[in-house]
């Protein structure tokens, strides 16, 4: 399982579906809405609250293993081609 992190950690929204992929399954779980986290007790609070709880570990340590697999190849890794990457690709056209 090869993974170009260099140019994955270049890529602005890989923090960002990272963070999502942590943060939705423990609101989730927790029923939580922006506007309950109104102090930062309140997000050490249930933070403390996932880490404890097993299952809600398990789901996030999916729900981030299934962010970082590459649909696009067959496998867990990235392609040949995605690997000889210096920087993200700009695709756009």
């Amino acid at each position: 399982m090869k993974i170009n992190w260099k140019v994955r950690f270049k890529n602005p929204y890989f923090y960002a579906a990272l963070l999502l992929s942590i943060v939705a399954p423990v609101g989730v779980y927790f029923g939580i809405n922006t506007e309950d986290l109104t102090s930062w007790s309140m997000v050490g609070a249930l933070a403390k609250q996932a880490i404890l709880n097993p299952y809600v570990v398990v789901t996030v340590i999916v729900s981030v293993a299934t962010f970082l697999i590459d649909p696009t190849t067959s496998g867990v890794g990235d392609s040949k081609r995605a690997m000889r990457y210096d920087k993200p690709k700009d695709d756009v056209r």
